[in-house]
């Protein structure tokens, strides 16, 4: 699977529908799964992305209520997702909700998946991690 990346402002129209960028859909696929997220964002996962994800959360044990309580929901806030002819995707209700997405989205690739922010949220986590770039870097890649 090739790398998602980049970042991209749309709007999300009254319907609750989002553009994803072409590039971006290419990589995704016709279908996808979009979920809760961490940080207050949207995950998107590629189906085969998502089938390893769900390999990994079912060797959970089952008697660690930890692993229980985030099974339950993450995945059920998890749906299908298909975009129409003109690419647009629509985030429930349930989804916008958690992210606080109201109008303007911030649409980041990040490698096995996209996050899909609120663009007041993206900013107000970012701009912290921006200065902090140089130092996470040489942490956990060694740059």
């Amino acid at each position: 699977m090739p790398g998602l990346k980049g970042t991209y402002v749309h709007s999300v129209d009254e319907k609750g529908r989002v553009t994803l960028p072409a590039r971006l859909r290419e990589l995704l696929g016709d279908r996808f799964v979009v979920t809760r997220g961490f940080d207050r964002c949207l995950f998107v996962y590629p189906e085969e992305g998502w089938e390893q994800l769900e390999r990994k959360l079912d060797g959970q044990p089952l008697g660690q209520s930890d692993a229980r309580a985030f099974k339950r929901l993450f995945f059920a806030s998890a749906g299908d997702a298909e975009p129409d002819r003109q690419g647009r995707v629509l985030l429930p209700q349930h989804l916008r909700d958690h992210a606080r997405i109201i109008r303007e989205v911030v649409i980041v690739g990040v490698s096995e998946r996209v996050e899909i922010w609120a663009r007041e949220e993206w900013e107000e986590y970012s701009q912290p991690h921006v200065r902090d770039y140089d130092a996470l870097g040489a942490r956990l890649v060694g740059m």
